[in-house]
């Protein structure tokens, strides 16, 4: 039980989240990081099996590491959303599925992205994305409050506004607001280091 948003804007990404861990009808953590960084340009919102979520994302991060190493330039978002996709994807098909939802944010050499998978590997590429059990509530929000052009701290505010609604009625979600912002920037940074 969790709410996490993504949007995507002419200027980068954004991510937020609540910050409960429940267990059950009982509240486990109430500062639990739901936003994990894959490096500089990406990170990716957990909802879901913390565990779960958890060893899919320290799978990614060496697997992406080792692949960039190997080709010499770094994936592109796309790439390590179907990375985590095709994870999740053979859990599920060997009947060991992942109990766990990804919403995954960069930026790269085409620019910025927000997509998101799920438990059966399904992959798609939105504007703005809310899972976990407050998302009915985060998507009024969302719906109502995204414009074609905002701006990252328009983005910010947008995103924040909808985990706090959610964080009202759910009661899977709570205990105060994480945002994260990747700007375009963040990924010339990247290709000037390769």
């Amino acid at each position: 039980m969790t709410t996490i948003v993504g949007i995507l804007t002419k200027d980068g990404v954004v991510l937020s989240s609540d910050k409960r861990a429940s267990k059950g009808f009982f509240i486990g953590s109430k500062v639990t990081q739901k936003i994990l960084k894959i490096d500089d340009t990406i990170a990716v919102a957990i909802a879901g099996q913390v565990s779960d979520a958890e060893y899919l994302v320290n799978a990614v991060r060496a697997e992406r590491t080792l692949v960039s190493l190997q080709r010499g330039y770094p994936l592109s978002v796309r790439e390590t959303t179907k990375l985590i996709a095709n994870i999740a994807y053979q859990g599920m098909k060997s009947y060991q599925p992942y109990f766990a939802e990804f919403i995954i944010a960069g930026v790269d050499a085409s620019g910025p992205h927000v997509l998101e998978t799920d438990m059966s590997g399904a992959l798609s590429a939105e504007n703005f994305v809310s899972t976990g059990s407050g998302s009915p509530v985060a998507y009024g929000v969302l719906e109502s409050g995204y414009k074609e052009g905002m701006n990252l701290e328009q983005a910010r505010v947008l995103a924040s506004s909808a985990v706090q609604a959610a964080m009202e009625r759910d009661p899977g979600s709570g205990n105060g607001v994480d945002v994260v912002s990747i700007p375009n920037s963040a990924a010339n940074e990247i290709i000037v280091r390769a």
